[in-house]
Parts: structure tokens; sequence; C-alpha cells
């Protein structure tokens, strides 16, 4: 609040005259009068009270001394009766009691009994004098009610500098800052001088637009009004040039000061750590103690979160030892910037011991533990605080929710996190938007994409992490074409960031969407953002898994080449089954002094697996601890286990995984399962399953293997059994789904789909296709060359959507264009024959990409040399690898 020199900053003066005195003084008198109607204000008028007291209980002498009496005895309730019962008597109230009560409702907070006061003054009067006036105008400024102060405004006859000190700050204050400027400028025009407490409030305005400029015009005026040597003045000019970003101009003015107080510091201190000038404000700290200035807690709590931006744990152990030599460590402020510093630099048990030693905590102390937690990855820990905040009566804020929920997130504790959903509700805070977007969040990652949905559309002003959030959901549930919907419902209204774009380039990439990812990549570029964060590698990726290695190898050679750029090209040419070329590649990010990481050995593992490289495979996998200091985790002795089954060598298989140094986990044996199908070893492949199932009976692609296994060996009765599994345990195959782009535009064709619009003409030409083959000699979809064991695997775990999506590119594009398919499981061989004597009668290049690689069709030749198409590994048809 500002107030004007000339006016007194106490609530009530205690000192005012005698009733005796009082007499000798020529009074102002207000009557009141219930017959006028005047302005309104915002809250409904409380209905008069019947008052208590009856005429003998007036102070006869001077009842308006006693009802001051009242005033400054805080009796608000008493005062007010007595009021009541002195306008039933018309008997008039002189403007200092009037002032005493206004002052008295705004000391309490209390707007509806300020209102009945203001009611009864304006009845009695169309004006209002220049002190009451201000007492109203501070009362209805303090309720921010700016409406009934500018009323106000209006009805005074005098106004003096408080008056427009008031009313600036108001408005100032519930951010109206271009009005509040204006005010300044207005209060100019009419002639009247700021003062000290003038300039304070209004460069603390221009500092918040933030407005340059105004601020530079309002300099001048300090200097004009001769106000350049005061600290409290030159303390808002260097905060104003802080916001503003001018800190050349902030610290010549600091420099300049010839007396500084501790405010003076802390403006400068913390206007460098807000404009990314952590290094010189520390300097200035140090500077502050030389100049023997005691910082206080909110100097400290600045210093600390400098640290924490700086990285520097040494320095930011150093603050931790100033803090507690100087007692400050048992201000609850300056623990949480502790834990939040220790949790930034990854010293969470250092953060614990903070948390311990605290003699008191706030919500804000058990947040900083929540919160850091699940930032440094320790959701059960985080999870373990927030129930023990429960316990201790804390009742969690809006941001101790969303970490939370994030952590519920990561583990897919849906339950915790519908309980979570439940108490929002009952707090009010899922009106907050950073609980509802990370409610999205968590169900997403709880594969409960329609209740993620329908808390999206019950968000009323959606931000971009709300839209980023659902999109990278429906990305996340294998809803990819929604995913691209709602991206572009998006665009309509906001602008999307770098996170939205991976986000969508991911889902472009997983249905092979290859337009729509260059329609975002030339807005990144128009935008300026194609060198933001991971969008390079998104589109890198996006262009791999689409196919397109050449557009893949220009925005490679055009980005910054880090290590996870070389590992998404590595995983293109190991999803070819090009080991070749994926060796020649790792060996020339080794001369590029690019060092491999954990990632970059299981595509190169996977390359030599399908390329039967076994002794390249081996030798790489024993050099990865030697010679890159890469040690093996999991993937990778898995990627052994099938490099060396795909290679036949299952008894090798086997024994490593005897020899292996951790316990082999449900990929491992589900290696050494596939390599079992494929080569028809049902007895291990048994055991292999046995394991599994031991510790992970929810993936659906073992059963499919096992199901394999029996199958290719004639065992139907045990392929009948494990699918009574599958439906005991609620397991379902997802139904084959295959996307094709044409002309821009992405169709999906689900197996059976019988609603397209066009199914009639791809049935036709399916069937001239089928009869050509026959003619040929190759039979049909269901030759007779063909078993019941085959026909029966195609049905089950392929689907063929695939032919539909052909079918579909086909008539609707001009003879000669190549076809890209892609599709969520594996090609069966069935599919594959067909797709091949397409390529070869029509002449044209057909891609499909299926769950495990990319089969380039060209004239009746597929670039994977038709090996084991049907048995193709399906441990990923949970689509963990999408």
């Amino acid at each position: 609040m500002a107030f004007s020199a000339k006016t007194p900053r106490s609530l009530i003066k205690s000192d005012l005259p005698s009733p005796i005195h009082r007499k000798l003084r020529k009074h102002k008198f207000l009557y009141f009068s219930n017959r006028r109607k005047t302005h309104q204000i915002s809250s409904t008028q409380p209905q008069q009270q019947l008052s208590f007291l009856n005429t003998n209980s007036l102070n006869s002498s001077d009842p308006n001394s006693h009802l001051h009496l009242l005033c400054i005895n805080g009796k608000l309730q008493e005062a007010l009766n007595y009021l009541d019962s002195m306008q039933e008597l018309q008997i008039p109230l002189d403007e200092d009691t009037a002032i005493g009560m206004v002052r008295l409702c705004e000391w309490k907070r209390a707007f509806e009994e300020g209102s009945k006061v203001y009611c009864y003054v304006s009845n009695s009067s169309n004006s209002l004098s220049l002190r009451l006036g201000n007492a109203f105008l501070s009362m209805f400024v303090r309720f921010g009610k700016l409406g009934d102060a500018w009323y106000v405004f209006g009805k005074m006859l005098e106004r003096d500098v408080f008056s427009w000190n008031v009313l600036i700050s108001g408005y100032a204050k519930k951010g109206f800052f271009d009005e509040a400027l204006c005010l300044y400028h207005r209060m100019l025009w009419v002639g009247f001088k700021p003062d000290v407490y003038t300039f304070p409030c209004v460069l603390r305005t221009c500092g918040a637009v933030p407005n340059l400029e105004r601020g530079k015009e309002v300099h001048v005026h300090v200097i004009r009004f001769g106000f350049e040597a005061d600290v409290d003045v030159i303390n808002a000019l260097i905060t104003m040039y802080v916001k503003c970003g001018n800190l050349p101009k902030a610290r010549l003015l600091f420099d300049k000061m010839a007396r500084r107080d501790r405010i003076s510091w802390n403006a400068i201190i913390s206007g460098y750590f807000e404009n990314g000038e952590y290094l010189e404000g520390i300097r200035l700290f140090f500077k502050m103690r030389e100049h023997w200035f005691d910082p206080d807690l909110m100097t400290m709590t600045s210093v600390i979160s400098a640290c924490e931006s700086l990285g520097n744990e040494r320095l930011g152990r150093e603050i931790h030892g100033y803090v507690i030599v100087t007692g400050m460590s048992a201000d609850v402020s300056v623990c949480n910037s502790l834990i939040q510093m220790y949790f930034s630099l990854g010293c969470w048990e250092t953060a614990e011991k903070v948390f311990d030693r605290m003699e008191w905590r706030d919500v804000v102390s058990w947040t900083a533990m929540i919160s850091g937690y699940e930032n440094n990855v320790l959701p059960d820990k985080a999870l373990d605080t927030y129930r023990m905040m429960e316990l201790h009566g804390f009742v969690p804020d809006e941001i101790t929710l969303a970490s939370v929920l994030s952590a519920c997130a990561y583990l897919g504790k849906l339950d915790m996190g519908i309980k979570l959903h439940e108490l929002a509700k009952r707090t009010g805070f899922i009106s907050y938007i950073i609980v509802a977007n990370t409610l999205v969040d968590m169900y997403s990652k709880c594969k409960c994409i329609d209740k993620a949905l329908e808390v999206f559309h019950s968000i009323p002003d959606k931000d971009v992490i709300s839209w980023t959030a659902i999109i990278l959901g429906l990305r996340l549930n294998n809803r990819c074409f929604e995913a691209l919907i709602f991206f572009r419902q998006m665009k309509v209204s906001l602008k999307p960031n770098s996170v939205t774009l991976v986000s969508v380039l991911s889902a472009c990439a997983r249905i092979g969407g290859l337009m729509c990812g260059k329609e975002i990549h030339a807005y990144a570029l128009r935008t300026g953002m194609a060198l933001d964060g991971f969008l390079p590698n998104a589109l890198l990726d996006m262009y791999v898994r689409c196919g397109r290695m050449g557009p893949a190898w220009n925005q490679f050679n055009s980005q910054k080449k880090d290590v996870s750029a070389w590992n998404i090209l590595l995983t293109g040419y190991a999803q070819r089954g090009q080991g070749k070329l994926a060796v020649e590649f790792f060996n020339r990010m080794i001369k590029s002094n690019v060092s491999p990481d954990e990632i970059t050995f299981i595509p190169l593992l996977c390359a030599c697996s399908k390329s039967e490289m076994v002794t390249e495979g081996l030798k790489y996998f024993n050099s990865m601890e030697l010679k890159y200091g890469v040690t093996p985790n999991l993937k990778h002795y898995a990627c052994v286990v099938d490099l060396l089954g795909c290679a036949g060598q299952l008894e090798e298989a086997y024994e490593f995984i005897q020899e292996m140094p951790i316990k082999p986990d449900a990929a491992i044996w589900g290696a050494l399962l596939n390599a079992c199908r494929i080569h028809r070893q049902v007895e291990l492949g048994e055991f292999a399953a046995q394991r599994i199932f031991e510790s992970d009976r929810r993936s659906v692609g073992y059963y499919v293997l096992l199901c394999n296994l029996y199958a290719n060996s004639g065992k139907w009765d045990e392929v009948a059994k494990v699918r009574k599994m599958m439906k005991d345990n609620g397991l379902v195959i997802d139904p084959g789904c295959s996307w094709v782009e044409v002309k821009g535009k992405i169709h999906a064709f689900l197996s059976g789909d019988d609603f397209h619009p066009q199914i009639n003409e791809i049935n036709a030409l399916l069937e001239g296709i089928y009869e050509k083959m026959r003619v040929a000699g190759l039979g049909g979809p269901k030759c007779d060359s063909m078993d019941g064991v085959e026909i029966s695997k195609a049905e089950i775990f392929c689907g063929h959507s695939e032919r539909l999506a052909v079918a579909f590119g086909l008539i609707n594009t001009v003879p000669g264009t190549p076809i890209w398919v892609t599709k969520n499981l594996y090609m069966c061989q069935s599919c594959h024959s067909t797709i091949k004597f397409i390529s070869k009668i029509v002449r044209r290049e057909i891609s499909v990409r299926d769950t495990e690689e990319f089969h380039h069709f060209k004239d009746g030749i597929c670039s994977c040399g038709d090996v084991e198409i049907l048995g193709k590994a399906l441990t990923n048809t949970t689509s963990e690898r999408n």
C-alpha cells in the first residue's frame, strides 16, 4: 500500500482529543437517511440489525466519542450495533469517528461491514471529504474492489497525492499494469507532484509489464522531482531495470549509490540471478558480506537457488555451512531451498538429512521431498514420503498432488492414482491445470487412455502441456491415428512447442506417416524449432522408421551428431538386417570420436544376429566393457542369446544363460524360446517358457511364441491349452492393423474390415490377384501347399490387414508409385508371398514394415531373402519396441 508523507500510517490514532476538547471544535456531522438510494457496493448490502441498545444506553454526553472508543478497542460488532442505534435516533456521525470505523473494517478485513459503513455515509452525502474519501479508498483497495474504489475516487471533492498513490497501487497489485501507468500520467497531468511512495509503485509496475521505455521515462521524472538520492526510489529503479533485462543500467545505479541498505544488495543480487548471471550474483553476495551487510532470508534463498542453477555442489555445501553458522538453518524456507538444491544436484541422501533435522516442516517441505524423489527417478520413495505426509496430518497442495501422480505414472500404480484423482475432486485441486495435466499423463501411462481422454475433455482452458500430454498418451496406447487428429485440432488455437512435435513425430514414425512428418519438419524450420532439444533426433528417427534412409542421412548430416543420432541410424540398419553396413557405420562412429553408450550395442548386436554374423557379434559383446567401458545389462545378454539361438547354437545359448553374472529376466528366456521355435526344439522351449511365466504372465508375445512352437510341431492340443491360459489371464492379441499413406493422408485398415468406403473395390482387386496366382501355379491365399498349421497361425497372429492396405494404395495411386505400408503385427508367409507376386505383376516397389523389420518388395523379390518369414520373433508384439 502506498502512503503519502502527509498521511499517518497508523490504523487509528490513539491520541485523539478528549470528548471535552472535541466539543470545542467545530464538527462536521453526517446525517443518515434511508430514503435515498445511492451507489451499491459489489457485495450485497447487509440487512441492518435491530439495535440491542435503547435510548438510555447511548452515551448522552457524546455518542461519537463512545463509538470512537469502541473502534480504538477493536470491537467492530459492538461499534456497528451502536451505529445502528445512532442512526435510529438520527444522531449525527462526525468525520473522525467515521474514519475510525472504516480503518477498523480494513484492519479486520471485514468487507461486508465496511460496505455497510460506506452505505451509511453514501446515503448522507453526494460527495466525500479528503480524509474520509482516502480512508474508503484504502479500504476498498485492500479488499481488491477496484470498481468501488474508483467510484469513491470520483465522489471525492478534493484529492491529494495519497489518493492517487492508493489507486495506482491497487490497480498494479491486481495486475492492471497499463491502467496503473495511465493513472500515474493522469496524476501528473492534473498537477500533482509524485512523492517517495509514488515512484516505487510505478517503477514496480513498469518492471512487471515489462516496459523499459516507460521505466526510463519514470526515471527522468525521478530526477526531475529530486528523488535521485532516495534509497527506496533507487532500489525500485534497480529492480525495474533488472526486470526489464537491462543489467548494466541497474549495476550503474547500484555502483553510484552513496548509501545502500540490505534491500539494495538483494535487488542487484537477485537481478543477476533472474537474468542467468549466477556467478556475478554470487560475487556480489560475497562483496555484500565484505561491506558488513548481513544477508537476510530472502538473500539466502536466492543464493541457494543460484547454486542449484549452477549445478555447483561444492559451492552449495559452503553456503549450507554458512547457513548453519548464522543460525538461519532453523528457518523452514531456507531448509526448503536447501532440499531442492540437493535434489537438483543429485545428492538426495543429503536432502534427506536436511529434512530429518528440520524442527518444523510445512507442506512445501514435504512437497520438495516428494518432487525431489520423483525427479531423481525414485518413485517408490516419493510415494512412501507422501504416505508419511498424510500420517503427519498435512494436506497436500496442487504441486504435491502433481508430483505424487507423476510417481504413480512411473510405477503404473493405477489404484493410488484413482484415489488421488478423487482427492483432487474433493479438495478442488482438479481445477488446477497442473493437476489435470498430470492426471492425463498418469492414466495414459497406466493404459487407461479413455479415462485420460475424459480428464482432458473436462479441462476448460487447455494449455500446450494438456495437448502434449494427450497426444503422447494416445501414442503410448497405440492410437497414433487419433494423436495426429488431436495435433491438428491443437494447432487451431495453440502453438505447439518442441516437446509436442517430438510426440507427434513419434506417432508418425509408428504408423509410417511420412507426409505428416515432413509437414512437421517444415513447421519446425519455419518456427525456428528445428534444432531445439530432442527434435532433431525425433526427425531423424521418423525418417528412419518410415524407411527413408536418404532423407535420414540428410537430416543426420545437418544436425548435431551426438551418440543418440548415431544410435538411431544404427537401429535403421539393424531393422533392415544389414549387418555389414551396421558394422561399418559403428566403426565410422568410433573414428568420429563418439563414445558408444549402452544403447549403441543393442542395435549393433541385433544387426549381427539378423545377418548371422555370430563371430562379429560375440567380439563386440566381449569388447563392451574392456574396450568401451560399457557394462553389459540384461538387454545385451538377451541380444547374445538371440544371436546364438537364431544361428542354431541352442546349447551354447543355454550355457551362456547359465553362466551369466546376473539373474536372467523374461526377455532373455524369451530369446531362447524364440530360437527353440525357429529350430523346433520343443523340450528346451518348454523349459524356457516355464522360466518366463515365473516372472511375467502379462506379456502376450511370449504366449504367441509358445503357440508357434507347438503349432510348428503339430501339437494342437498344447496350442489350445496355451490359448485357454491366455483367455483365463484376460490377455488378447491385438487385431491386425495396417496403415498406408496416400496423397498425404493416412488410411488405417483392420483385419476383416468391411466398413471401408472402397472395400468392394479392394476385395475385387485382391480376388483378381488371387486368381492370377492360381493361374501361375502359386496357389491362392490358402493354397493346398499350405498345411493347417500354416493357415491357423496366419489367421491368429497376422490378420492379413496389409493386403487391404496394399490394394487400397494400388487403387488410389498412379502406376509406378511406390507403396509404403506399416503394420502392428508380423507378416505371415501367405501375405509375404502375395505381396511378392503383386510387386512383380504391377511392377511397383512395395515396402511393408512389420513388428520386426522392413520388407522391401521389388520385381517379386523381398529384401529379407524369404528367411523364416512366419517364424519372426514375436517377443515384442506388445509393441514395446515400437
